[in-house]
């Protein structure tokens, strides 16, 4: 069972439909009960950073995610969820985040067009299970102002350009993260999340 968090900032019904299609068994809940038990995790999301945090606490859900991750249970992030993992972020002040990942989120330089919207290449950088079966310059669809700095160099998995590089998939332990939108990044996407359920 995929258990997705429900904390009012997500495009949830995509994920759960394309999950399901694959075969896997998905729960979506804003129940800290629920992501207490969870065999897997998924924190998606769109929005600002503050209130993805906000939304979060507001629920209870942060203490029992953060329990569930550091006990080894596999979990993905995305996008604004990738972004959460993270120690802090500067969108709209400093605000600090869940930690999980060290590192911050920072906005896209001026001079390079925001938000970064529509498809783009994967660089793929290292080998993982979570990448298997993509090939290296597959599009995705992303959609940010803003972008991950993880603190260990060996944590991006793959990147792209946008006017600089950055990380596109990144990984700590058992913990992956993309900034862009598997759910909708057609086949390549698919792969991605099937990779993901099997891991």
């Amino acid at each position: 069972m995929i258990t997705v968090l429900d904390y009012k900032l997500n495009n949830l019904r995509s994920i759960e439909n394309t999950l399901r299609r694959l075969g896997h068994e998905v729960k979506t809940t804003s129940d800290p009960e629920d992501v207490g038990k969870a065999d897997k995790l998924i924190l998606p999301g769109v929005g600002a950073f503050r209130d993805g945090m906000h939304n979060l606490a507001e629920f209870g859900l942060i203490e029992p995610f953060i329990e569930r991750v550091r006990a080894g249970v596999p979990t993905l992030g995305i996008c604004l969820g990738m972004h959460l993992l993270f120690s802090e972020s500067e969108e709209f002040g400093r605000h600090r985040g869940l930690d999980l990942i060290a590192g911050r989120v920072r906005r896209i330089p001026d001079g390079v067009h925001v938000p970064h919207m529509g498809w783009n290449q994967l660089r793929l950088r290292q080998s993982d299970a979570f990448l298997a079966g993509i090939e290296p310059g597959s599009f995705v669809y992303f959609v940010h102002s803003y972008y991950t700095e993880p603190a260990a160099a060996n944590a991006t998995l793959a990147s792209t350009d946008h006017g600089i590089e950055f990380p596109a998939i990144v990984r700590q332990n058992n913990i992956w993260a993309t900034q862009f939108h598997p759910e909708k990044s057609q086949k390549v996407g698919e792969r991605l999340l099937d990779n993901f359920a099997r891991l």
